[in-house]
């Protein structure tokens, strides 16, 4: 018979070494090797020959054969997901403490069990406590079944014999197999759970829910092996204070990835924010001067936001480069082809750049807004209420276009703007009703156009 082995196994990315060290020589995190002892299990005899051929399907066949989305009552959570939960898919979603994962899988699965049986497996609370948090939601009524259980194994055997359709595991992080002789939560305890989870899955078309902790990084706790063996990964955002929370899709195999979901917590749980750019935008009674709108893409969704630069001068000899929701780098960039091309003196002026609402403008179709924010800023002119803008910013000053030009315009004509400043490639050939757009090839050409 097989021997057991002891293992050391870092808690920070699951590499496994013979023997103990201080450091871990795949990652090189300090302190982070723990004993584990893998139990040696017999290997089981697979029969290879005509019964495996036999046992293949096409790909048109299975294609034909596509199951039924599952609605989980959150047309945010479905835009997320891709349109709905896809049967035998495993999703995780991971957050801060407090932001409302588990609120929102109580919601989804009130949701859910009205087409069929829905289990609730929960390792951290009592089931008085989900009971307790079902009533503040008004979910009392709801038939959803609960397990406060934390072997896998045996979860995995009652979602077989309840015939459950969803099986939701709050959270990850406090399941254990009895296969791995290792404390819950560990590394090895993480991989083998999750393994076990998603094989049932795959096995039985069960769609698996799992709610994973998240480091002071804000990463899923674990190996990143974790977010690589499920089918989609969600992460909660939110802002110290804010009571909107931002579902973010990082990762999924049935549909776009970046794809958005907007909630705000209330008293009732997460409510759906059906108008994020609402949100985000903060129209002035009048104009001022250093705010400019640009519009942009999360996903399938375009989003109106509010690009604010503040240029003062500069008290001492190293003039300050501020940006909040923006690149620092590129803050510095933008700056320096706005003066070589745009003719912005702004070496002796301190430039603070954010972006209202405290979302983060990761794409370059904000160039445009925040060199247009700040010459208004530095000549005291406002910028009309009923403009956008949006374009990326070239080094030779030259104005390039975005793509999803004309989904842009018309989520800014839905909200009223009369005038658009893009790039000329992405002036459309019938603009929305209502609407001038102004196509521009060089800055100076956009700097002139309002």
């Amino acid at each position: 018979m097989a021997k057991s082995k002891e293992v050391f196994v870092c808690q920070n990315c699951g590499a496994a070494a013979p023997k103990w060290q201080g450091q871990c020589p795949t990652c090189g995190e300090w302190n982070t090797l723990a004993s584990e002892i893998l139990a040696a299990h017999p290997r089981k005899q697979n029969s290879v020959g005509r019964k495996q051929i036999d046992a293949s399907s096409s790909l048109a066949a299975e294609a034909i054969t596509e199951s039924p989305r599952l609605t989980t009552g959150s047309s945010e959570l479905d835009r997320v997901l891709g349109g709905g939960l896809v049967p035998g898919s495993v999703t995780l979603i991971g957050g801060d403490p407090g932001i409302g994962k588990s609120t929102l899988m109580l919601q989804a699965a009130a949701a859910l069990n009205s087409s069929g049986a829905v289990l609730y497996a929960t390792g951290e609370e009592s089931l008085k406590q989900v009971a307790l948090r079902a009533r503040r939601l008004g979910l009392e009524a709801a038939t959803a079944r609960l397990i406060a259980e934390t072997c896998v194994e045996d979860i995995v055997g009652a979602a077989s014999s309840l015939s459950a359709h969803v099986l939701i595991v709050d959270s990850i992080q406090t399941m254990h197999s009895d296969r791995v002789e290792a404390a819950p939560g560990a590394v090895s305890q993480l991989r083998e759970c999750t393994a076990e989870l998603v094989r049932f899955a795959k096995a039985s078309g069960i769609a698996v829910l799992l709610v994973g902790h998240v480091t002071k990084e804000g990463q899923i706790a674990g190996p990143r092996v974790l977010e690589h063996m499920v089918d989609t990964v969600l992460y909660f955002e939110s802002d110290t204070g804010s009571r909107y929370r931002v579902l973010r899709s990082v990762k999924n195999r049935f549909g776009a990835a970046n794809e958005i979901g907007v909630f705000a917590m209330v008293e009732q749980g997460l409510r759906e924010v059906t108008n994020p750019s609402a949100i985000f935008l903060s129209r002035h009674a009048e104009p001022v001067p250093g705010s400019v709108i640009t519009v942009m893409r999360e996903g399938t969704r375009s989003l109106l936001i509010e690009v604010q630069v503040l240029a003062d001068s500069s008290l001492g000899a190293n003039p300050r480069r501020v940006a909040v929701g923006i690149d620092g780098n590129r803050l510095t960039m933008l700056l320096a082809v706005a003066h070589r091309h745009g003719g912005l003196l702004l070496q002796g002026q301190d430039v603070f750049a954010n972006v209202v609402g405290g979302v983060r403008l990761a794409e370059t179709a904000g160039d445009l807004a925040i060199v247009m924010a700040a010459r208004s800023s530095l000549n005291d002119a406002p910028v009309p209420n009923s403009l956008i803008a949006f374009g990326e910013l070239g080094l030779a000053g030259e104005i390039r276009p975005v793509p999803f030009g004309e989904e842009r315009l018309r989520e800014a004509a839905k909200h009223g703007f009369k005038l658009a400043v893009v790039p000329e490639a992405n002036v459309p050939k019938r603009p929305p009703e209502g609407m001038t757009v102004r196509g521009v090839t060089r800055l100076n050409q956009a700097l002139d156009a309002f």
